[in-house]
């Protein structure tokens, strides 16, 4: 393969690495970081109905609700689930006529728009999502959700909702969930269980399994421990496992989970649990106040947030394990690559163009008057001339001269480097040019005779 070829060769090679390089760093920039570990219940993305929120509890008809608000200020339809300080409740509405309808969690889209139909009810309560109006009513703190999500508790859901549509001052918040230490025999029957299986769920529960594989990537430096309890009875002290499961497992994560409010103990509990929870029911606590998602499900979602929040870098906690990524290691660099290979290809282009026209071996001017061909004709010519003047002594540097001028023109048929010609050309001219000078005659040394030439 010849010089000119091997540079054509490289130049469109070139160009040709830049494209593919160009390519994967553009499809590599629709890439995210998408830090999910399993299907959560809460993601808009998910068939209703799909993650088991849906419960079995249906509601009456839009005609039969109203009726029954007719009757009565607070309806509660059957598999309702939240509840109330009724005391604190009844001061806030004072004299006002505030109806309250209150329905069970798990319903569908369709029976969600009949309870929101019932016009005559001012406040509609679907699990323990509360609305009136225009408005919804929120938990934004942990000890609300807490409430909320173990034991059903509306107080202040309900209050803040009904001052919003009485246009009358937010009432102070009262904390209404308490704790107990559990009995000997309640903690001596959870850390027995979790000793042997590693869970335990209570009467009530719906707790079928731990999702194992969440669990282990959530905390992969120790054996996750749960513990599940159904909704608590609202008003009544709640057992407080976490403290005294820490102390008994200790290095172990421990999760208890009320109903569908759960705890970390654990390692780092003091600075982890409650961005972990934070984070979890800020986002997660609308879908979960009306539907009836398995407690399963719940701890699912718990333990990806738990992966992001670890993936987060916010704690000096290991982080999950993450498969080599070639592509993801490589990625800065294409760029320059790219670059390199752009830059490559311009100056081979720029080389090409300088000397499009020309045959190989014409691109070279030597002496800045003479190309490479010219230079072979003009001393071939001078060697004819010389020839019948050299005699003698002259005849020696002549021949040699002539054999020089013979290969050059050789290699410059066989398009061998222009580099090689010009060396056999300045040989051949030394030749000549002492030839020349035993002649005795200026007008035939080389560089005479090829300015005279080109004159």
């Amino acid at each position: 393969m010849s010089r000119r070829v091997s540079a054509e060769a490289v130049r469109w090679g070139a160009l040709s690495v830049a494209v593919a390089v160009l390519v994967i760093f553009l499809l590599a920039q629709r890439q995210s970081v998408d830090v999910s570990y399993g299907q959560s219940p809460a993601r808009a993305a998910i068939t209703e109905g799909s993650a088991g929120e849906l419960g079995d509890a249906t509601v009456p008809s839009v005609e039969e609700m109203t009726a029954l608000v007719a009757a009565d200020p607070v309806v509660r339809l059957p598999g309702a689930v939240a509840d109330w300080d009724t005391e604190r409740v009844a001061a806030v509405i004072g004299d006002a006529d505030v109806r309250i309808l209150v329905a069970p969690p798990g319903l569908d889209e369709a029976e969600r728009d009949r309870v929101r139909e019932v016009d005559n009810a001012t406040v509609r309560i679907i699990g323990t999502q509360v609305s009136g109006g225009f408005y919804q009513a929120y938990s934004t703190d942990l000890d609300s959700w807490r409430g909320q999500f173990a034991t059903g508790d509306v107080t202040g859901l309900l209050t803040v909702l009904i001052t919003a549509l009485a246009d009358e001052p937010k009432p102070t918040d009262e904390e209404g969930f308490t704790w107990r230490d559990p009995t000997p025999a309640e903690l001596a029957e959870v850390v027995g269980d979790l000793r042997t299986a590693g869970r335990h769920a209570a009467d009530g529960a719906t707790l079928a399994d731990v999702p194992r594989q969440a669990a282990a990537t959530a905390f992969p430096d120790g054996a996750l421990r749960v513990v599940a309890l159904p909704p608590q009875p609202y008003g009544e002290p709640v057992p407080n496992y976490g403290p005294a499961l820490a102390a008994a497992f200790p290095g172990d994560p421990v999760v208890v989970q009320i109903g569908n409010w759960i705890e970390y103990h654990g390692p780092a509990a003091d600075e982890f649990a409650e961005v972990a929870a934070a984070s979890f029911y800020g986002q997660f606590s609308d879908r979960l106040s009306r539907y009836d998602y398995p407690q399963s499900t719940v701890l699912g979602a718990y333990l990806n947030r738990v992966t992001d929040v670890r993936y987060a870098g916010l704690f000096d906690r290991p982080l999950p394990y993450q498969p080599f990524d070639p592509l993801r290691v490589a990625l800065p660099a294409l760029p320059w690559l790219f670059a390199g290979c752009v830059a490559l290809f311009l100056a081979l282009s720029v080389r090409t163009v300088l000397g499009a026209g020309n045959p190989a071996g014409q691109r070279r001017t030597v002496l800045g008057h003479s190309t490479v061909v010219a230079r072979v004709a003009g001393l071939t010519a001078l060697a004819v001339e010389l020839s019948p003047a050299a005699a003698g002594t002259a005849d020696a540097p002549l021949t040699r001269g002539i054999s020089n001028l013979q290969a050059a023109r050789a290699a410059l048929d066989e398009e061998l480097p222009d580099r090689h010609v010009h060396t056999l050309l300045d040989d051949a001219e030394d030749e000549l040019d002492a030839a020349a000078r035993l002649v005795g005659i200026d007008g035939y040394r080389p560089d005479v005779y090829l300015r005279s030439r080109i004159t």
